[in-house]
């Protein structure tokens, strides 16, 4: 079956799985949204869906959802795997084709999974000779859900910085606000942090972290940064430290 929604205000849109597709993706629950018509014909859908871009004025889609479907041809060298798509478009492509398979002389089977797009997502770069185009690093995908020497790192949770990102997005932060002014609030999270820690009172602590991460959030996008680059940045750095416990702080040794 496929679902033609609208989010009110900001568009409308084809799929086959309303949870996914607008929930978890784009963050709407419902009652946020609604469901304008469902058919199990694909062309009569894709037809209706321009139709009614049309008419609520929003921006038409440039290829019909039918025409969606090809599967992505990946080009693989020995260090990337590169999407034919740019970063902005890669995610609802991948959404697309999970399942989608492809082929790494060294390490073997890689595959398209609603597990590791989170990973993808967090890790892709713009290719540096064609800015229609984005690749990711072979090893590191490998190492992150393919090495049986290691525990799969399960990056899923990552798809809640998208998700503060698109709310941030939506709240007019990232049109209207800077770092300078996202910093103001990082420091009165924290002093609100800071009493809840005085206080002992652990659900105001846990809203007063959250707080500070959403912050963290947008202050790195404001500087051009991801803040799941920036959390595996400072892990690098932090895994090779070597140090001891003064006061109950731990104190690096010198360089």
């Amino acid at each position: 079956m496929y679902y033609l929604y609208h989010i009110p205000g900001k568009k409308i849109g084809v799929t086959r799985n309303l949870k996914n597709r607008v929930t978890l993706i784009q963050g709407y629950k419902e009652g946020e949204y609604e469901v304008l018509e469902q058919s199990e014909d694909i062309d009569y859908i894709s037809d209706r869906e321009i139709e009614l871009q049309t008419s609520y004025g929003y921006k038409k889609d440039l290829k019909l959802y039918k025409n969606l479907f090809n599967k992505m041809k990946i080009n693989v060298t020995e260090q990337t795997s590169t999407f034919p798509m740019p970063v902005n478009k890669l995610k609802g492509r991948l959404q697309d084709n999970i399942g989608l398979k492809w082929q790494h002389p060294e390490f073997g089977t890689f595959e398209v999974t609603k597990d590791n797009i989170p990973w993808i997502m967090a890790n892709v770069k713009t290719s540096m000779f064609d800015n229609e185009r984005s690749y990711i690093y072979n090893k590191a995908f490998y190492e992150a859900f393919y090495n049986p020497l290691h525990t799969p790192q399960i990056y899923i949770k990552y798809i809640m910085f998208d998700k503060i990102r698109e709310w941030a997005t939506d709240k007019g932060i990232y049109n209207h606000g800077n770092s300078n002014t996202q910093y103001l609030k990082l420091m009165e999270e924290a002093g609100e942090l800071a009493q809840a820690l005085i206080n002992k009172d652990k659900p105001e602590i846990q809203d007063a972290i959250g707080d500070m991460i959403v912050v963290l959030t947008s202050i790195a996008n404001f500087e051009n940064l991801k803040i799941e680059e920036c959390i595996e940045s400072a892990y690098k750095v932090i895994s090779k430290r070597t140090g001891k416990m003064i006061n109950g702080t731990f104190v690096k040794d010198a360089d």
